[in-house]
């Protein structure tokens, strides 16, 4: 019989598992801009088309915003000219006539919000607080905006700590609900751009509280918003340890898993990399096992809307229980991890994480297990294995042991009570019947 795995073709080039096209719609071209760079960067000397494809990539992103030395020397690349057209001359000094204009229209509340006498009368009334500016220090609601303003150019430009504090003022003063919330967008996307891991997870907390309460009563808004929070998640997710649990657990949150499953499958790639990466790190063991079982049944659910090496590798090892296609997936997924700009980082993390998976999975069938044919299930020669194994009984203090005379590893089961052994009978007997079922199926 066909086997149940959703796909064992997967033998394509890693390249064919870019997942840029996917995430660049749900994410600010600032952003896009070092996934290219990324790509760019992994392409061999002779690949001058797709090298070509990403400088116009590049170009046509950039050249939108007010980054004008290098988007002019960008269409100097282009084009192999030496000197870039007038225009950009033009547009250069037209962009610092802008900056000097609002440097001049903020000089005042940027000066009032950096004294002591002021912000100590401000409360959280934004009203009254506006009242007080204005009676006080006669500052105008365009002063106001201006920051909002100053602070849009300034990104524009790619100054993004100087935006996030502009954008930060405005959003102290400001009672436009509806612009505070952008500002509050533009604060996030300035924290990620410079690497402010712990900022940014401010940020996205806000941004997050905002989508809960300001758009409860727009599903499509909240889906829409939703899943571009998630996307630009990715970038703390994978560049701050801190953010790994209290994202994961956003992920695992209803209506974002919903949103994820509903509107953008190929965040599983990462989630499931996440879930996996996080063994032995999680603080709560019992939290990271439930994500685990959902993480399975997830990508069982969305095997036919999405799929890529590391889903199939789950789908074999867990659902189907085939340990030599999953070790031929894990082969693959390590491949597309070292291509991915998020993943690249942690593919040897979760190398290691899977092979613990493998390992666990194999114990839990046998007693007793042969180094050669493990050896061969997690993919290493018999000596790597054999290093390996033994750190994992050090390390984890994993209640087995290794004969060397037989060439085998035995698992040691401490003696239980009558009540224990029949539960544990049953635990056993419950998962041969799985392994059967999934082999039958085959």
């Amino acid at each position: 019989m066909a086997s149940t795995s959703p796909a064992t073709n997967g033998d394509a080039a890693p390249a064919n598992y870019d997942l840029v096209l996917k995430l660049a719609p749900h994410l600010d071209r600032h952003m896009i801009f070092p996934l290219l760079e990324f790509n760019a960067g992994r392409l061999k000397e002779d690949e001058t088309d797709k090298a070509r494809e990403i400088l116009a990539a590049k170009y046509a992103l950039l050249k939108k915003t007010n980054m004008t030395d290098y988007v002019a020397n960008l269409y100097c690349e282009l084009e192999g000219l030496k000197e870039p057209p007038a225009e950009y001359a033009e547009r250069r000094q037209k962009v610092f006539h802008q900056l000097e204009k609002y440097e001049q229209e903020t000089a005042k509340i940027t000066e009032l919000l950096q004294r002591d006498d002021v912000v100590n009368n401000l409360r959280s009334d934004k009203v009254a607080n506006l009242e007080f500016l204005k009676k006080e220090h006669d500052v105008t609601i365009d002063m106001v905006n201006a920051l909002y303003d100053f602070g849009q150019l300034q990104y524009s430009c790619g100054n993004y700590a100087d935006a996030s504090e502009l954008l930060y003022r405005f959003r102290v003063l400001s009672t436009d609900n509806d612009k505070v919330s952008y500002a509050t967008w533009g604060r996030l996307a300035c924290e990620i751009l410079s690497m402010s891991w712990e900022s940014a997870m401010e940020e996205l907390q806000k941004v997050r509280e905002s989508i809960d309460t300001r758009l409860a009563n727009n599903p499509l808004a909240q889906l829409q918003h939703r899943t571009q929070l998630v996307h630009w998640a990715l970038f703390p997710l994978f560049n701050y340890d801190k953010a790994r649990e209290p994202l994961l657990d956003l992920f695992f949150n209803a209506g974002f898993i919903n949103t994820i499953q509903a509107n953008s499958p190929w965040i599983l790639r990462y989630l499931t990399v996440a879930v996996i990466t996080n063994r032995g790190r999680a603080k709560n063991a019992g939290v990271q096992q439930k994500q685990m079982k959902d993480i399975v049944r997830i990508v069982k659910q969305e095997a036919y809307e999405y799929q890529d090496p590391v889903t199939r590798f789950v789908h074999a090892l867990c659902i189907d229980f085939d340990f030599e296609e999953a070790q031929h997936q894990l082969v693959l997924a390590e491949e597309v991890l070292r291509s991915d700009f998020f993943l690249l980082a942690h593919a040897d993390d979760f190398v290691d994480s899977a092979r613990h998976l493998i390992f666990e999975s194999y114990c839990k069938i046998h007693a007793r297990i042969s180094l050669k044919d493990l050896s061969a299930r997690l993919g290493l020669n018999n000596d790597d294995a054999e290093k390996w194994i033994v750190n994992l009984i050090r390390d984890t203090r994993l209640d087995a042991k290794i004969d060397y005379k037989e060439g085998t590893v035995v698992m040691n089961h401490p003696p239980s009570s009558v009540y224990q052994q029949v539960i544990e009978r049953t635990k056993g007997g419950f998962f041969r019947t799985q392994v059967l079922t999934a082999a039958v199926a085959r």
